[in-house]
């Protein structure tokens, strides 16, 4: 039997008196019920910690899932070589686009959009191939046609670096890096892979505007451009939407082939 004297009070706020008064039995209840209380409020204890630890693991769980996996080193090697591959090639490459499905009485008929593939070449190689693959390639491509190579759509040479549209080229450097580093941040989404091309694109005219103003004012813009407004039309606002549009089906493609890639 429980020890009556034993019993000690549930709570403070009860006085020695009244707890005296109170009759032996009523003290056996009050007491087993105390115990119970304690023994529930120490399992809600346990289950808090082990709700906790599972929120964690569930955390843990599904950052791993939205992490995306970089390119090794031997990735990015491989994808910097295709995309030299890729940018050489696409430079005399002119991009076309289908007709209206209405003017297609004599078949298909394709027109050209006015740009070539290139720009297109170096932000599917960022968002395929991660910053680094983007970067080095593009590194690679402008010192072998600053050697003599005739891999630019101008010719080749380090005098190279006197033509307005240089500082586009020097672009595709940053360009790409940066549209290969923000397509790597989340997991293959349509919008996150056209706004990394977007972006890259925008550091391209960025610093194509910044070395056409410097070679302006430096040693002039050469023949055939008869101020600093006309490059800017002919090199970043007339090829831009037809750059825009090749984003576009670059974004598409992109996004297939990421899905089949990293699936």
């Amino acid at each position: 039997m429980t020890n009556l004297k034993s019993v000690p009070k549930p709570s403070e706020e009860i006085s020695n008196y009244e707890w005296d008064l109170t009759p032996p039995a009523v003290k056996i209840i009050i007491n087993r019920f105390q115990q119970s209380l304690d023994r529930h409020q120490e399992r809600i204890k346990q289950l808090k910690a082990e709700n906790q630890l599972l929120r964690q693991r569930l955390d843990l769980e599904l950052n791993s899932r939205d992490r995306v996996s970089l390119p090794s080193l031997p990735e990015v090697l491989l994808w910097a070589t295709i995309g030299l591959f890729l940018t050489v090639g696409c430079t005399f490459i002119s991009a076309h686009t289908i007709a209206a499905p209405w003017s297609w009485q004599r078949g298909i008929t394709t027109y050209s959009i006015g740009v070539s593939y290139q720009v297109g070449a170096v932000l599917l190689v960022g968002c395929l191939g991660g910053k680094s693959a983007a970067g080095l390639s593009q590194l690679a491509y402008l010192l072998l046609g600053l050697t003599g190579l005739s891999i630019f759509d101008r010719g080749g040479g380090w005098q190279y670096f006197q033509q307005p549209n240089f500082g586009y080229l020097l672009g595709f450097i940053f360009g790409g890096w940066l549209c290969g580093y923000l397509a790597f941040q989340s997991k293959s989404r349509l919008d996150t892979l056209v706004l990394s091309c977007l972006t890259g694109l925008l550091v391209i005219h960025l610093t194509g505007l910044i070395y056409l103003t410097g070679l302006h004012f430096s040693i002039g813009l050469g023949e055939g451009l008869d101020s600093w407004w006309q490059a800017i039309v002919i090199y970043s606002l007339t090829p831009l939407p037809g750059q825009l549009a090749v984003i576009c089906a670059i974004s598409i493609i992109a996004l297939i082939m990421r899905r089949i890639m990293f699936s």
